[in-house]
Parts: structure tokens; sequence; C-alpha cells
């Protein structure tokens, strides 16, 4: 019987594979780069010769350095000419910028009118006392301040609306300039009664109180309206317009927030808020009221307003009382019940 070979049995094919295939292995290996990373072990051999294949030594364009990347330049930009033609004053005067704020140290915002709209509407206010609000009135404005009569047609709301606010706008601002003549001769307004129209004697003292001052303020609007009284019930049927309710409202709330502060209302809690309302609601029913009033010097609407503004500080006061009085008896339960036992 012949004695057994190496390669008589399928272990030692194997083995005998791995013998021839190891010094080929060795010089693969020993050609690749340094920093090539290592070969990962596979059980499967045919992964293995696809990795050592698909190898690719380094040439010379690949192990050159790369130069870094520069950043892109901005262009920078071309040196500003003057040119020798002047430019429309509209377009170098910078716009103007509302705040939201009352400074005493900067001069007030714009109005909410352009110049070339306060020139027209100027013109034809001066024709309300005997045309009223009408497109006839803004017409012949626009002759008088030379311009077209089609000129109207370029105003915001038709024009007609337009008009109404200027006279609020106007009476509303004009206001602060007469506030040493109306806190020093309140017009008959101490509360000792007196003709709405007349001024205070050398013997009367000037107003002092808020309350007074208040008065007095609002008395003085409702007197600008005399020489357009006739037509101002047209006027709030316009105002009482869906589309101009919202701007006729803000220059209520605007009218009544200058009457206070004109007349030194300094308060910061919610009372700011009641206090303007309540005196724009008075306001309103006062001037609604004037339009109707046929007595000299419009007594009757001095009385009525002083009726409606003694009603309104009784009822703040009464409010202010039951405010009090349920702060104090709330404090004095809190109080019995912690003496009680009971954890508050």
């Amino acid at each position: 019987m012949p004695a057994p070979t190496l390669y008589s049995s399928a272990a030692g094919a194997a083995t005998a594979r791995r013998v021839l295939l190891r010094p080929l292995r060795r010089t693969l290996l020993a050609g690749l780069p340094t920093a090539a990373p290592p070969l990962q072990s596979s059980a499967n051999t045919t992964a293995r010769s696809l990795t050592i294949s698909s190898t690719v030594r380094p040439t010379a364009a690949t192990t050159t350095q790369q130069r870094p990347l520069q950043p892109r330049r901005r262009p920078q930009p071309l040196p500003q000419t003057h040119s020798p033609t002047p430019q429309p004053a509209l377009l170098t005067q910078p716009a103007a910028r509302r705040r939201a704020y009352h400074s005493h140290d900067h001069p007030p915002p714009p109005g909410p009118f352009t110049p070339a709209e306060q020139a027209l509407l100027s013109a034809a206010y001066a024709r309300v006392p005997q045309h009223g609000f009408t497109a006839e009135a803004l017409a012949l404005g626009a002759r008088d301040a030379g311009l077209l009569d089609i000129s109207p047609a370029v105003l915001p709301d038709g024009g007609v609306f337009g008009l109404i606010r200027w006279h609020l706008y106007t009476q509303r601002t004009a206001l602060a300039g007469k506030v040493e003549e109306i806190f020093g001769s309140s017009g008959g307004g101490g509360r000792d009664g007196g003709d709405g129209g007349e001024a205070l004697g050398k013997g009367q003292a000037p107003l002092t109180t808020v309350a007074d001052k208040v008065e007095a303020l609002a008395w003085a609007r409702l007197q600008a309206n005399e020489a357009i009284v006739g037509h101002w019930q047209e006027a709030l049927a316009i105002m009482a317009q869906p589309s101009y309710v919202p701007a006729s409202l803000k220059e209520l709330a605007l009218l009544a927030d200058e009457i206070l502060y004109l007349a030194g209302d300094v308060s910061v809690d919610p009372s700011w808020y009641t206090k303007r309302a309540s005196l724009s609601a008075i306001y309103a029913a006062a001037e609604l009221f004037q339009t109707t009033d046929q007595s000299p010097g419009f007594r009757e609407t001095r009385a009525f307003l002083r009726r409606r503004l003694d009603e309104a500080a009784q009822a703040g006061a009464t409010v202010r009382s039951v405010g009090e009085w349920l702060i104090f008896n709330a404090g004095a339960a809190v109080n019995v019940l912690r003496s009680k036992g009971v954890r508050i």
C-alpha cells in the first residue's frame, strides 16, 4: 500500500494553496503606499484580492501639494462723481419718520397732511361757512389757491372727509397755543356760574384744578365750531359712514388725550384710560347737543357740558369708594382666616 502524499486529501490541497500564495501576498503588500489604510481581514479570499487589485499607486500629479483656495475679493465700488445737474428737492430730502412716543425734547412729528394738501384745504376751509363741507367748497378753495378745479381729486377719501379732518386737526392742535388765555380767563368757567361766553373779571382767580381746566378746554374746543355749526350735522353724518368711523374715532381720542394732557392730568393707573373714554363720550354728546342749541352764546351747551362732567366725576368717586371698600374688607377677611389657622 503506497504512503499518503501531501495532496492526497482536500485539507492537504488547501494547505498547499496557502503556502504557495503567501510569498505573492507579501510582495503585493510591500508595494502598497504607507499612507493607505490597512486592509480589513475577510474570510473570503476573492473579496481580499479585489481590494488589492482596486488599489492604485499614487502618481506625481496626486502627490503634489495643492494650493489653498483664496477667498473671492468683493469688487470695490467706483468713486462717486457729483452730477453737475441739481437733484429735485423731493428726492434729496430724507423721509419724515414717525415716532410712537411723546417727547418734550424733540419737535412734534409732521401732521397727516402734505404741504400741497394743506394749501388746498386751508383755502377750501375758508369757504365752509358759506358752502359747507362739500365738493363746491373744495373747488372754490382750489381756485383761491391758484390750482385747477380738478385738484381736489388728488385728496384721499374724495376730499370732503379730508376737509372735515382738516377742521378737527387744526382746532385740536390750536388748543396748545391758547392754554394761557384759557386758563387765565376761563370764560365764566368757575363753578359759581356766569355766562358761557364772557371772560373772567379781575376779581376771579384763574383755574387751578384739573377738572376746571378740562371743562375750560372742552368748552374752548366747542366754541371753535361756532363758524361752521350750521353745517356740522352734515359733517357728523359723513363721519358716521363705516369707512370713516375709524379715522373719526381716532381724532376724538386724540382730542380727549390732548385736553387731559394740557389740563395737567398725570394718571398712571387704569383711570388714564377711563378718563379719556368718558371725556370722549361727553364731548361727542355735547357737540351733538350744540348743533340744536339756539341759546345766545351756546349757554345751554355749556350747562350740558358741565352737568355731564359733574356726573362723570361723581361716578368716578363712587367707583373709587366702592373699590377701596372692597379692598379693605378683603384684607380684613384674609386676616380673620389667618387668625383661625387657615394657611393663606
